[in-house]
């Protein structure tokens, strides 16, 4: 298994425990989210993480790597609401939750390491900066498309940016931990 490969799956573990976590304590609340509030949930988190760094300093306890777990996980949520479509009510057991993150996952790991293969793992020299960035323009991308009813003249759909935003997210997670590490 390659470097990034393991890495991938490192930071994976740690946004599927939260999500695991939060199924356990909330049920699958979030099922009541149309994909439009899904994309500006995801905004908020993205947008932040700008804040926190142009500005330099967050006032609430809770920093980049909290945000961009939270964006992989409101990536998959996305993409289980653009699958099954939202819910008047908590529709979702555990099992079938559990079923459905794992699913998207390894979608993004597989679209993530075929990606890789071609740019040559480029995003190893990009800076955490710029893949917010990234991820701000998918989300206007997706904002835009969701706005045109999901219609596109030669862009990919929601879903294809949905999982642009949960690689960029994983990206920034894995330069966190090699800076920890280091």
């Amino acid at each position: 298994m390659s470097h990034t490969d393991q890495q991938f799956d490192q930071v994976a573990a740690i946004c599927r425990d939260i999500f695991l976590k939060k199924m356990k304590d909330y049920g699958a609340s979030w099922r009541i989210l149309r994909p439009q509030s899904v994309t500006d949930q995801i905004f908020i988190k993205a947008n932040r993480i700008r804040s926190i760094e142009t500005k330099g300093v967050s006032k609430v306890d809770e920093g980049i790597r909290s945000e961009l777990i939270a964006i992989v996980n409101y990536g998959i949520i996305g993409l289980i609401q653009l699958e099954l479509g939202c819910s008047e009510t908590d529709d979702l057991s555990y099992e079938r939750g559990v079923e459905l993150y794992t699913k998207y996952l390894l979608e993004a790991k597989k679209l993530m390491m075929d990606k890789n293969h071609d740019y040559d793992e480029a995003w190893r020299t990009m800076r955490i900066e710029s893949y917010t960035d990234l991820i701000l323009m998918k989300i206007y991308r997706t904002k835009q498309i969701e706005d045109n009813q999901g219609k596109t003249l030669i862009s990919e759909g929601i879903n294809a940016n949905y999982f642009d935003m949960i690689n960029y997210a994983v990206f920034g997670l894995i330069k966190m931990e090699e800076a920890v590490d280091n």
